[in-house]
């Protein structure tokens, strides 16, 4: 089973969110970056771009496939991980920390309680994971 970071949340799209003060910081999991391979390629949105719940913001492509990247929460998004164009393999070696995608200013809050824990994010895995 892949390392699930018990104090963050998650999609069922294997996306991780954080939260940070105010703001969510987003990435995908270490499940995500195992089916995907070694990535090679990631696509963000810019700084002020709006993100959608459950939408695309951005696409990781990977020696296996290309994937969308869905938002965990609506908002705006105020910071971008600049290091991923030139580093996509930083995703694959630390997709917890370093390879972290965005940071969204969420616009509404309760968007959070929707997302799952580790534990459920876990069972969902332990189900398939799709």
């Amino acid at each position: 089973m892949p390392n699930v970071p018990t104090d963050l949340k998650y999609t069922r799209e294997h996306e991780w969110a954080k939260q940070d003060g105010a703001r969510v910081r987003v990435g995908i999991t270490a499940y995500a970056q195992e089916q995907l391979g070694d990535v090679v390629f990631v696509e963000l949105p810019k700084v002020g771009a709006r993100v959608t719940a459950k939408k695309p913001f951005g696409v990781v492509e990977s020696v296996k496939a290309v994937s969308d990247l869905f938002a965990p929460v609506s908002g705006e998004v105020v910071e971008v991980n600049a290091d991923l164009p030139n580093k996509p393999e930083t995703v694959n070696q630390d997709p917890y920390g370093r390879g972290w995608m965005i940071v969204i200013a969420p616009s509404n809050v309760g968007e959070w309680d929707t997302l799952l824990t580790a534990a459920q994010y876990e069972e969902f895995l332990a189900q398939g994971g799709h």
